[in-house]
């Protein structure tokens, strides 16, 4: 079953390993949200679900709104059997 991922959270990166590991999944990509300064000095920092997507070799998007005409076509190409949130 093909499948796309959504999640930004440390919380589901358990979730995304746990699909990528299973015969049964293949993730055709990840969507996050984008890097965004942290902390006091506002350094970049990656979202926990995009760093554990790149250590996976999966593609990862991270568009500004995932509503946008654009960000919708790109999903529909990939062609998913199922989004998971």
């Amino acid at each position: 079953m093909k499948v796309v991922f959504m999640g930004t959270a440390e919380l589901s990166c358990a979730s995304l390993q746990a699909l990528a590991s299973d015969q049964q999944f293949s993730v055709a990509a990840v969507v996050t949200q984008p890097d965004r300064p942290k902390g006091r000095g506002g350094q970049m920092a990656q979202p926990p679900v995009k760093e554990s997507a790149l250590r996976l070799g999966l593609a990862v998007h991270q568009p500004e709104r995932i509503r946008r005409p654009e960000v919708v076509e790109q999903l529909t190409q990939l062609n998913p059997d199922a989004m998971v949130v």
